[in-house]
């Protein structure tokens, strides 16, 4: 095999489509248009240093040797993580299934409604377990969920105080990242021993843990009382599994559940991607962050699902933002969904109890050994007491393959879970030196904290109990969506370009997927070289000094960089630097990501052109020179341009003693003909499921790692173990989502820098000849150098609207009648479409895409001319269901052939199953879990 041939196979035009383009766009060469559209100044011309490429076989087998330097022993570290048995027909149908892991973000719900069905049976898992009124759809990780929890509990509580109480008994990792999100904010985190009675007078906010970091059940009922008495809110961080058993939370009063459902089916991955949860009481859903996937109906008054309370950018409000999650963890949300629907309300509470039963088993054989056992209740954990022994204990049952918690010299954790076997008691009864037991044993949970209230009471959690059912549900929800596997995903600012099998393959490698983020440093050198790889290559591309892959999304990565200049400001006396400078056409996650890093965010403006502004920002640099603490900007513009003036926004911020961020959502312009850390950034995030391939998923996973010059590598995040002095965690685990690293490794490995190179220069390629197409039939609303974009560009459609009534909605669904899922809408300006075609997508499918939008115009021409009325035309009924085409009655003024095959083609069609959506129907009556069955007959 060649080596070049990965590249050939990753890049859809060939070197003959590639010259049939640059004859559209006008240039002799990619490397002419490069060098034409790029500012001079900032051009870089050397060869990026990293390995030469490997063939598809080579780089497996290279990954494959790193995997082996891996052990997947068996984990009972526990501190939760655990381990997971995966049903082969969710990990094959859906983690290994295209069909899921392609598609994007549900913002176009009516070729979503898989995924929203899927993503609503995880909100109705998570609130039946909790006993909450709403959930999201899922947060980044436990960590993050319980900051975002402590933000709104300060929203939403009557108490003015700053001080926020954490029990002392909660997951270490998570009062990491509290504590790391606290700060900036001026919230003041108290770890107490609640349950020891030491409340603070005043505090907005309780958290506390159930069951405990040490495997302790606790009541909770007298503690929640007295928060709620002294104006508080409290949040409980609870076990799902544990809570098949144990009362929930909402039963004695809780305001907010949040936890992580990597149990439910997700393996361990070394510490990531799994799907935090969220779940709050009625009367704080519309606090929620993140996203909320509600019931609404269509044209036809047909139930049907969308992202509730416009949550595409509820979260991102700007400077009044309270969180810049944009993301979720959608594809790992279905799973543990998923393993719901598979498993069962009773099937989820004999795993539970077996759970429960192994962990009371290995109890009741070390206390017959003789060994001090933390009389307590508990669930899945076991403390035991080995004065002075502990790390002994622990290093023999990692010889025995059992992977203990060391907790201190004296003290060692055992968590068992689903995968437990009698096999791996016996192991551990060793390690401690006591003999198997065989003796009767006796729950361990306290009959008072029992659950009673039943769970997953909805039809769909026992419908589909054989593997035949489980199946076709999988498969039918998947064939209700859109994805890369149907066509292209053209979205501005996203960069949906493929996800190749030989990529995703090693993710369901059990050495990587069943390792433990705290396994024994002897069981992970595989990882850890794969990790120093990574960034190391990261490095080099973008011409930075340091890389941490811990954030894990890129509003993390944005967070994570932001603190490491207040960091830096704050270790050369300069804390009082506090101001950030956002253009106005910047992401909302900006500005919210700045508010969260303790600044204060000052607009400047963007000319005529939508370059920033060089005389507002003068303004603004001479207004706040004192307290200026960086600039955040887009490199190429969130207009898809490359700004010719970016070198200089660089200097004038460093002159005036502010650092500068440069968000790499756009990096996929950038790779091997610029490195932001040459040109004067100082700070970049990387979306590596946008430029290196992680797969969207429906809306996450996402990795968005940190790249830093040496001055503020020393403000990199911190782990969350660690306790590392002013490095503040971001994500709960060191490396955050290390299990889909793999990814971007084989990426770049089998890319090699000519591969990276010329992806780069055919993505730009593609987007100038799209724009060069379609500029008769829609204006392009923003250019650079010579009238060229860069690898996105931007239809404006405002003017056609004005004239006809055909707004930048219906030409969006109708898009969907062609076969296509549609560009970004309305951002960065209201009224238009972001075009991104990616370097993936061959020259067929871009002329398909072309045609569509030309027709689309045509269309819109009928409209304009009265052909069609403006209230009944193609466009303001699109999208067309088969079942409206196919009804015995048709009154519309165009052909049904029109509306159901507009492009021709009959092969292929893809049938979007619900009319177009009432978003606002579904807001003023808001549903977040699954329906009764009875109002979809309604």
């Amino acid at each position: 095999m060649s080596l070049e041939q990965f590249a050939a196979r990753h890049i859809g035009p060939d070197p003959q489509d590639e010259r049939r383009m640059l004859e559209v766009v006008g240039y002799g060469s990619v490397d002419e248009l490069m060098d034409a559209a790029i500012p001079e100044a900032i051009r870089w011309s050397g060869t990026l240093d990293l390995p030469a490429p490997a063939s598809e076989s080579e780089a497996l087998a290279q990954l494959r040797a790193l995997a082996e330097r891996n052990t997947a022993a068996v984990s009972m570290i526990g501190l939760g993580y655990y381990g997971t048995h995966t049903p082969a027909v969710i990990r094959r149908n859906v983690l290994e299934n295209p069909g899921w892991y392609t598609a994007y973000t549900p913002y176009q719900p009516e070729i979503s409604q898989g995924r929203l069905e899927a993503l609503l049976n995880f909100q109705t898992m998570v609130t039946d377990l909790t006993g909450l009124a709403t959930a999201n759809a899922s947060m980044l990780d436990e960590g993050t969920a319980a900051a975002e929890a402590m933000t709104l509990a300060r929203r939403a509580s009557r108490s003015r105080s700053q001080v926020y109480v954490v029990d002392a008994d909660t997951l270490p990792q998570t009062v990491a990242v509290i504590v790391g999100r606290a700060e900036p904010l001026g919230i003041d985190v108290q770890v107490v021993d609640v349950d020891g009675g030491d409340l603070p007078e005043e505090f907005f906010g309780l958290h506390v843990q159930y069951p405990g970091a040490s495997g302790a059940v606790r009541d909770h009922t007298g503690v929640v009382s007295a928060a709620h008495a002294a104006g508080a809110l409290v949040t409980v961080a609870a076990d799902l599994l544990a809570l098949t058993l144990l009362r929930p939370p909402g039963e004695i009063g809780v305001d907010i559940a949040v936890g992580t459902t990597q149990r439910f089916g997700v393996p361990m991955g070394f510490g990531g991607p799994h799907a935090g949860y969220l779940a709050v009481r009625a009367g704080l859903q519309r606090m929620l962050p993140g996203r909320l996937v509600g019931v609404s109906r269509d044209a036809d008054g047909e139930s049907a699902y969308r992202l509730a309370l416009q949550t595409r950018e509820q979260h991102i409000r700007r400077e009044k933002a309270t969180s810049n999650i944009c993301t979720a963890q959608v594809l790992l949300a279905v799973m543990a969904g998923m393993y719901a629907v598979y498993h069962g309300p009773d099937g989820l509470r004999a795993i539970g109890a077996r759970t429960h039963a192994m962990a009371a088993r290995l109890a009741a054989g070390l206390h017959a050994g003789g060994v001090d056992v933390a009389d307590v209740p508990f669930f899945d954990t076991v403390s035991a007491v080995v004065p002075g022994r502990a790390a002994e204990v622990v290093a023999a049952a990692e010889r025995r393959g059992v992977s203990l918690r060391l907790v201190d010299t004296d003290r060692v954790g055992v968590a068992c879970d689903e995968t437990t076997t009698e096999e791996h008691l016996a192991a551990v009864w060793a390690a401690f030196g006591v003999p198997v037991f065989g003796g009767e044993v006796d729950p361990a949970l306290p009959a008072a904290l029992a659950r009673t209230s039943d769970f997953l009471t909805h039809p769909v959690f026992t419908a589909h109990r054989s593997e035949t059912a489980m199946l076709r549900y999988l498969r039918g929800l998947a064939d209700l969506d859109y994805a890369l596997d149907r066509g292209m995903i053209p979205l501005g600012s996203c960069t949906m370009k493929l996800n190749a099998t030989t990529e995703m393959e090693p993710v369901s490698w059990a050495q990587f997927a069943q390792v433990h983020p705290l396994a024994p440093e002897s069981q992970t050198a595989g990882y850890r070289e794969l990790i120093v790889q990574l960034e190391g290559w990261l490095a080099e591309v973008t011409g930075y000094d340091a890389v941490s892959v811990q954030p894990n999304a890129g509003s993390q990565g944005e967070l994570a960089g932001l603190l490491a200049i207040r960091a830096f400001h704050q270790s050369r006396d300069a804390g009082h630097r506090n101001v950030c400078l956002i253009p106005s056409s910047a992401h909302g996650t900006n500005a919210a990501s700045a508010v969260m890093a303790g600044m204060r965010v000052v607009v400047v403006g963007c000319d005529a052109d939508g370059n920033i502004d060089l005389i507002d920002l003068d303004s603004k640099i001479d207004a706040h020179r004192e307290t200026l603490a960086a600039i955040m900007v887009t490199y190429p513009s969130t207009h898809g341009v490359y700004e010719t003036g970016i070198a200089q926004v660089c200097a004038k911020v460093h002159d005036a003693g502010g650092q500068v961020y440069v968000d790499g959502a756009n990096l996929n312009a950038l790779v091997g003909f610029v490195k932001p850390g040459r040109f004067g950034a100082d700070v970049s995030h990387l979306n590596l499921h946008k430029t290196f391939c992680i797969p969207h998923g429906g809306g996450g996973p996402g990795v968005g790692p940190v790249a830093v010059r040496s001055h503020l590598a020393p403000f990199l995040p911190g782990d969350p173990l660690a306790g590392d002095s002013g490095r503040p965690a971001v994500s709960a685990a060191r490396y955050g989502s290390a299990g889909i690293l793999p990814i971007p490794w084989m990426y770049l490995r089998m890319m090699g820098a000519a591969g990276l190179t010329r992806a780069t220069g055919v993505a730009v390629l593609a987007a100038n000849y799209v724009a060069a197409r379609l500029r008769g039939a829609f204006p392009v609303l923003y250019a650079g150098n010579k009238g060229l974009v860069a690898h996105e560009c931007i239809l404006d459609l405002r003017p056609l609207t004005k004239a006809t009534g055909v707004s930048v909605d219906d030409v969006a669904k109708r898009l969907i009648d062609y076969g296509f899922h549609a560009p970004t809408m309305s951002f960065p300006v209201a009224g238009t479409l972001m075009v991104e075609p990616t370097e993936s997508e061959d020259l067929t499918e871009l002329d398909r895409f072309c045609d569509a939008l030309i027709a689309i115009r045509a269309e819109i021409d009928k409209v304009g001319s009265g052909e069609w009325p403006a209230e009944d035309n193609p466009l303001v009924n699109a999208p067309h269901t088969a079942a409206m085409v196919s009804a015995d009655q048709w009154s519309h003024p165009y052909p049904r052939s029109v509306g159901a095959y507009p492009a021709g083609s009959r092969l292929g069609k893809y049938w979007p199953p619900v009319r177009r959506i009432d978003g606002a129907y579904g807001d003023r009556n808001l549903v977040c879990s699954c329906p009764a069955p009875q109002a979809f007959e309604e």
